[in-house]
């Protein structure tokens, strides 16, 4: 698995709840673009409509090879998304749920193919976001000392 792209923001921001992977359809020269590393998730979701799960919002950059072929191109146009028809389902059930929402989190390579990671998220309060940042630190500061210690 290669990785092309990361949500970070979506750690910070949102608690994930369950993950799905997803095949991506794209045109030819969006694929060498996305292999090259030019895209951004950053701002991006799954929208669920018509039996199908389409990305919106993720940029991918026009290959500059392939320029004068792509005449009109859009960076941001929507892109359909690969997921089983129960996986469709299962989605747009919880998403009738308040406060629940679908984002890419990742974008990736196998043998050749583009896939995306999918996962379903719900939005952290800020008191719920600062706990976690305090935590953090205070697992950091313990393993600090830990290390400290057993270097002496």
């Amino acid at each position: 698995m290669n990785i092309k792209a990361l949500n970070k923001d979506l750690s910070r921001n949102y608690e994930i709840l369950e993950k799905f992977e997803a095949g991506l359809i794209l045109q030819g020269p969006e694929v060498k673009s996305v292999k090259r590393n030019l895209l951004n998730l950053k701002g991006s979701y799954v929208r669920i409509e018509a039996n199908q799960a389409l990305l919106i919002g993720a940029h991918i950059s026009a290959y500059q090879p392939a320029r004068g072929a792509q005449t009109n191109y859009n960076p941001t146009r929507a892109r359909k998304l690969l997921l089983n028809k129960k996986e469709i389902n299962q989605l747009r059930a919880k998403l009738a749920q308040k406060g629940l929402t679908v984002a890419p989190t990742k974008v990736y390579t196998t043998n050749g193919l583009v896939k995306v990671e999918v996962a379903l998220l719900k939005g952290l309060k800020k008191h719920d976001q600062r706990a976690k940042l305090k935590k953090r630190a205070i697992d950091r500061d313990v393993a600090r000392e830990l290390k400290k210690n057993t270097s002496q």
